[in-house]
């Protein structure tokens, strides 16, 4: 194999014919010539990109930064505003630790994100592996960023059968020996790039890889199996009942969740416990109807089966719980709320 230096050299002659554009990227050439992108754009893109694809991002990103072109601007947004246009990317904690995260930059920093990992860590939702993206890639500081694009591409290359998640510390390791101190914001872009192009999960394009002459697991013939991962516990499933009750002049009952837990300061129906066997909970007295369908949604941890019950309530019919919103839109809504409404207009 060669040596780091000629590894990391030949990734980034590559990432240089071959970098994807992305609304928050400083392409190869504008950042030779001492052009650094906005940490602004590259934190809130790593934060969105968290659990979910560029593809599902692009559009989410642009409208955040149409809306909110700076932190100052996103610092000051209402929470209700920026949960409803996080709406539908999920994991919403995400959102709830964005808006802490704006906030302390601009109260603790000048509303100027620190170039310095050790404090990037101090922010709010800010984790090891977002303070080396946004360190890496805003400042070109030499941290080591690695995700799970990362993490097939190193085991592959180094060959290492040591199934994940344990096999994280030994898979950083390896990958903090080929992060350059020379353009090392293009560094972390273009090995995550060879993971999301060409060193994909399955079927990966090793005669277009820069390193395949140095490929262990494809010289092993173990290329395409790696990496190994412990096998996953079944999901349980939980049910529920959601509450969509429609008043007579077209507005819907709403309830905002809890700031703690699932979906946590979202806008939903109002609606019952989820377990194995969920109580009723109607949230104002009227004649519920259930669908003859569930709303069907699988979080991290469990798959959750909604009974859908709706009414249709007088004006001066007062709720126990919720509020009547007359400019509802559903896009507002996290998904697994969508699916449930989108059960009733079938």
């Amino acid at each position: 194999m060669h040596s780091p230096e000629t590894l990391s050299t030949d990734l980034l002659g590559w990432y240089d014919r071959h970098a994807r554009t992305m609304p928050w990227r400083v392409a190869p050439s504008a950042r030779k010539a001492g052009v650094l992108p906005d940490p602004y754009r590259i934190w809130l893109s790593e934060v969105m990109l968290q659990q979910t694809t560029v593809a599902a991002v692009r559009d989410y990103f642009t409208r955040f930064t149409t809306r909110w072109p700076t932190v100052a601007d996103l610092a000051a947004a209402e929470d209700a505003d920026v949960m409803a246009e996080w709406a539908g990317l999920g994991y919403y904690a995400r959102a709830r630790n964005l808006l802490k995260c704006a906030r302390a930059v601009v109260a603790e920093h000048d509303g100027q994100f620190p170039a310095d990992h050790a404090a990037l860590l101090t922010l709010p939702g800010v984790g090891p592996y977002t303070a080396a993206a946004v360190a890496a890639i805003a400042f070109d500081l030499p941290e080591t960023v690695v995700d799970g694009n990362v993490e097939r591409v190193i085991a592959r290359l180094h060959d290492v059968h040591t199934p994940l998640p344990g096999a994280k510390p030994e898979l950083t390791a390896l990958a903090q020996t080929l992060t350059p101190q020379v353009r090392p914001g293009d560094y972390a872009q273009a090995i995550m790039d060879l993971g999301a192009t060409t060193c994909t999960p399955r079927n990966p394009a090793c005669g277009l890889c820069p390193w395949r002459d140095d490929c262990a697991g494809r010289l092993a013939g173990s290329a395409a199996e790696l990496p190994k991962k412990t096998p996953k516990k079944p999901k349980p499933t939980r049910h529920g009942i959601a509450y969509i009750a429609r008043r007579v002049d077209g507005a819907y009952l709403l309830e905002r969740r809890p700031d703690s837990g699932l979906l946590g300061g979202m806008l939903g129906w109002p609606g019952s416990d989820w377990g194995e066997a969920p109580g009723e909970a109607p949230p104002i007295r009227a004649e519920w109807k259930a669908l003859n369908t569930e709303a069907r949604h699988t979080f991290t941890h469990f798959h959750l089966r909604l009974t859908v019950k709706t009414a249709l309530v007088p004006m001066d019919r007062a709720p126990a719980r919720g509020d009547f919103v007359e400019d509802f839109r559903p896009g507002d809504l996290p998904t697994v709320m969508r699916k449930a409404f989108d059960l009733t207009r079938g």
